[in-house]
């Protein structure tokens, strides 16, 4: 399935709509090339879980949290763009980071990728016109919440 994503908005409503259908344990995979908007959706996503503040960009921390009483749920947001190998993103301990939260996942396939997993909701993020376009594949455990 794809989406279109003339602007900002456009971004900001598609994040609302994959938060509204996240559950604790599924994974956001957002892939496509530097400045597509990954980090954007990730920042629409978690603001629409309700964070209300900052959302910086785990560029160099790799991993970020966000919980708190405002929050629909926990959700870790990582940018595994600066590992090496996908070995370093368990090190990091990623598994104990996710129990009980959704992932939000900056190139996952720095981490070995999460395409295999039924929770995983892949959307590859490409230019299109002025805007984006947004190629989106559910897992096993997306059907019918594909957003």
């Amino acid at each position: 399935m794809t989406r279109d994503l003339p602007d900002l908005d456009a971004m900001e409503r598609f994040g609302a709509d994959i938060a509204a259908r996240l559950y604790p344990g599924d994974i956001v995979a957002l892939t496509g090339a530097l400045g597509a908007g990954k980090t954007t959706l990730a920042r629409a996503i978690i603001a629409a879980l309700g964070h209300g503040g900052e959302v910086p960009s785990p560029s160099f921390a790799i991993i970020e949290l966000y919980d708190g009483p405002d929050m629909r749920l926990p959700a870790v947001h990582a940018d595994f763009y600066r590992l090496e190998r996908p070995e370093d993103a368990q090190e990091l301990g990623l598994d104990d980071y996710r129990a009980g939260a959704a992932l939000i996942a900056e190139w996952p396939d720095k981490a070995g990728g999460f395409a295999h997993d039924p929770a995983c909701l892949s959307i590859s993020l490409e230019y299109g016109g002025e805007g984006r376009i947004a190629i989106v594949e559910g897992g096993a455990n997306w059907l019918g919440r594909v957003p």
